[in-house]
């Protein structure tokens, strides 16, 4: 990619940069206002009630003030909202919705997973039989997707797709030019569309994902409810030989540091990671051992999985 095809991106991402700000800070203003006026509450009560001037306030809900998040928890605070409910980044979502998250929050975590399933059956979502034909590998780099999946892909004759390579495909740029050049969230806005395109088009394939796919709630919502999920683990070192055995020499500049970053990230993902259908353990085994196991695992029932994960 030429240094002028770059800098022209760079202007108009800039300019669509601004643009956004400036149409999130009218939405939040008029976000404020509209919940101000439902609680029946003046500009000045909901000031002194926040703790802030007036003057600050009416500069919010005319889009002008790009005050700090602790001001803007006082304001949802004194309304009685969550200060999610001010910043949220989209449309405003109808009136069930609303009810049905608070409903949600109301429910005890172990009541939580069996709330999803029973609205996944009633919904309409891909049957078992179907997601079984759509095999979606997940977690950290350097555990054996590509290499797992390349297998599973050859013994049950199905497409093997990398998303990344799928993503670099569609935008005509790779990876890092995607980070470099627009950043995380246009990344993750391309690898959702990756996604959702490879859904469309494919009944049938074993999908390699990114090792932070599952940080992005509505991309692991979509993967966990059209595909059978496998999470691909392997013991941190494991991971780490891998790494460097595929040419990233960069955990070698501080080997103690890398790995305590690694273990950071893989503690703070297993929440995620775990609500995949299957874990699979590559370490310690040969990639053909690990293929009969996971083909094992499809194989098996989805009553005897639930009672397996349960």
């Amino acid at each position: 990619m030429g240094p002028a095809v770059r800098q022209t991106r760079g202007k108009s991402l800039g300019a669509k940069s601004g643009t956004d700000s400036a149409s999130y800070l009218r939405r939040l203003g008029e976000r404020v206002r509209v919940l101000r006026n439902q609680r029946g509450m003046t500009r000045k009560t909901l000031a002194a009630h926040a703790r802030v001037s007036e003057r600050y306030l009416a500069q919010v809900e005319s889009g002008r003030g790009n005050g700090s998040i602790v001001l803007l928890r006082r304001i949802a605070r004194a309304m009685s909202v969550p200060v999610t409910q001010l910043v949220n980044e989209n449309a405003d979502p109808p009136v069930d919705a609303l009810l049905l998250s608070q409903f949600l929050e109301r429910l005890p975590a172990p009541t939580l997973k069996e709330a999803r399933e029973v609205l996944l059956q009633r919904f309409g979502e891909p049957s078992s039989d179907l997601r079984r034909q759509r095999i979606a590998l997940i977690g950290l780099r350097g555990g054996g997707k590509s290499t797992l999946g390349k297998l599973l892909a050859g013994r049950l004759n199905a497409p093997f797709v990398e998303l990344d390579r799928e993503i670099e495909r569609r935008s005509g740029a790779t990876l890092s030019q995607i980070f470099e050049m627009f950043g995380q969230e246009t990344f993750r806005r391309a690898e959702r569309e990756a996604l959702e395109n490879v859904l469309k088009e494919r009944p049938r394939f074993v999908i390699a994902t990114s090792g932070s796919i599952v940080t992005q709630p509505g991309t692991l919502e979509l993967l966990l409810s059209s595909c059978f999920t496998v999470w691909v683990k392997a013991e941190p070192e494991e991971h780490m030989k891998r790494v460097i055995a595929q040419g990233d020499l960069r955990p070698m500049a501080d080997r103690a540091r890398a790995m305590e970053d690694l273990i950071s990230i893989l503690k703070s993902r297993e929440p995620l990671y775990a609500k995949a259908e299957v874990a699979l353990v590559t370490s310690g085994k040969t990639p053909e051992q690990n293929v009969a196991e996971l083909m094992r695992a499809i194989d098996r029932s989805p009553a005897e999985l639930a009672r397996r994960m349960a």
